[in-house]
């Protein structure tokens, strides 16, 4: 498999079956061509490490993509609900992928596991709040995923994650890392980086950064449950 120069944004649109790929005005081609070698790569490994196909990563070509377009100053990157749009910044989008990919999911998850819960509800929030499920094949998968992330060992009180999380909110005046889909994106960005990936595009921090110090990732034991899960 190569990386090489003759990828580009088509090949990762042909490839993965994108639904869109944007790239901002102010990206000259060099830059564009980059950025394209390196999600190739990160979405490959994404691929290799889901043990998935191509559809997967695309969310069966539901999924569309934006590099350098719009941002805001101290966003690396976002997803969009609205527009089921995943938006990398052109300066600090790298290590964000796994992070906002999985938002995609969760989001893409959300009205088939849980049919009343809205156009715009995460799969995550969604089993927090104890939704009506759907006989969807990942409902079960799902629901341990997300009680192995948010409640302790046995189910009957919020994870350390959680409460560190909920900690952290009220210290910053905020409501943000405690939120359920922030909490599911991080606990898979700390799964993605414990299968190594090759490169840092996809993941990158989750065990030597300020927020992992801070208890913000998850830690020892409950990493590995989560990650088992």
């Amino acid at each position: 498999m190569t990386f090489g120069p003759d990828v580009s944004f088509v090949t990762v649109r042909r490839r993965f079956d994108f639904r869109s790929i944007e790239v901002g005005r102010w990206v000259t081609p060099q830059e564009r061509d980059r950025a394209a070698g390196k999600f190739y790569q990160a979405l490959c490994d994404l691929m290799t490490i889901l043990r998935g196909p191509e559809t997967l990563i695309s969310l069966r070509s539901t999924l569309g993509l934006q590099y350098g377009i719009g941002g805001r100053p101290g966003v690396a990157a976002h997803y969009l609900p609205a527009t089921r749009q995943l938006a990398l910044a052109k300066n600090a989008g790298a290590g964000s992928l796994a992070h906002e990919w999985f938002h995609a999911f969760d989001h893409h998850m959300g009205n088939k596991v849980y049919p009343n819960a809205g156009q715009f509800c995460f799969a995550s929030s969604a089993w927090l709040n104890n939704d009506d499920t759907s006989l969807h094949p990942l409902t079960a998968l799902l629901g341990t995923c997300y009680q192995t992330i948010l409640l302790n060992e046995d189910g009957t009180a919020p994870s350390v994650l959680f409460k560190i999380s909920q900690a952290t909110d009220r210290q910053l005046k905020t409501i943000y890392y405690a939120r359920p889909e922030e909490l599911c994106a991080r606990a898979f960005e700390a799964f993605i980086e414990d299968s190594q990936p090759r490169n840092r595009f996809l993941v990158n921090g989750t065990r030597h950064s300020d927020e992992a110090r801070a208890g913000l990732y998850p830690q020892g034991e409950h990493r590995q449950r989560i990650n088992d899960a």
